[in-house]
């Protein structure tokens, strides 16, 4: 656990969070734009199969949450970064990405940022990678 003196948010690694309390935080975030998040199997499976997730409450209201998957030697994906829209602009974002990082630390960490936050990441010294790709149908790989 990781507590800082300014604030009363605290930080910890964890492994039992809901999929409710999941849903809200992307919702009140901006990310639930583009999360199933009505879909409650599949925010079910995102929680179950990351292996790594940092999050971030005020008084046990989870206000912030990395989602990540690693092999703790190579690379972390961070495959969700949501920090509830109250509390942005606090440094929350940062500290989750800091954590992150922290448990995987010879760990490349890897991301695709949503199109608002694309001006964020430089700023607090994450390194833009000109190349990603990705596949959401199989059938597309016979085109």
């Amino acid at each position: 656990m990781y507590t800082p003196s300014k604030n009363m948010i605290e930080y910890n690694t964890e492994d039992n969070v809901s999929v409710e309390e999941f849903k809200e935080v992307l919702i009140r975030s901006t990310l639930g734009e583009r999360r199933p998040v009505e879909e409650s199997t599949r925010l079910s499976k995102m929680l179950k199969y990351a292996n790594l997730i940092v999050t971030a409450r005020d008084k046990g209201q989870l206000i912030g949450i990395s989602r990540s998957l690693t092999d703790f030697a190579y690379c972390t994906y961070l495959s969700d970064l949501a920090v509830d829209q109250a509390y942005q602009k606090q440094g929350i974002g940062k500290m989750l990405i800091r954590l992150t990082k922290l448990e995987a630390p010879q760990a490349k960490l890897i991301l695709l940022a949503a199109p608002d936050a694309i001006p964020y990441y430089p700023k607090i010294g994450m390194e833009q990678y000109e190349f990603c790709y990705f596949l959401d149908n199989v059938n597309d790989l016979d085109k």
